[in-house]
């Protein structure tokens, strides 16, 4: 694809809601400037944003309200503990074994 092809091409934008009981579920979509002004308000806020074309597409084939399927259990698990990670948070029984992680700073 082309920088213009890419550029005309429209942002979507899913937020997902994880109360750590259920599976995450849809709580907001959009399209187009109502997407950008989501991730603007997403990142003012501090929510972290995870851009990936593919992902978007079957997120996006979900309606509010419903839950993400089985099928991408594991990628959102992975990406809602990679972003504890990067805000610092942890289990209370982690243990660092690896040491590769630096929790200090």
């Amino acid at each position: 694809m082309s920088d213009s092809e890419h550029n005309k091409k429209e942002k979507t934008a899913t937020a997902l809601q994880y109360e750590g009981k259920k599976a995450p579920t849809v709580t907001a979509k959009g399209h187009g400037q109502l997407a950008e002004d989501m991730i603007a308000l997403a990142r003012e806020h501090g929510v972290l944003v995870h851009q990936d074309d593919e992902l978007s597409k079957l997120l996006n084939q979900l309606q509010l309200g419903e839950q993400i399927p089985a099928q991408l259990y594991i990628v959102i698990a992975e990406l809602i503990a990679f972003s504890y990670v990067l805000q610092g948070k942890f289990p209370e029984n982690w243990h660092n074994i690896h040491q590769r992680i630096d929790i200090k700073s």
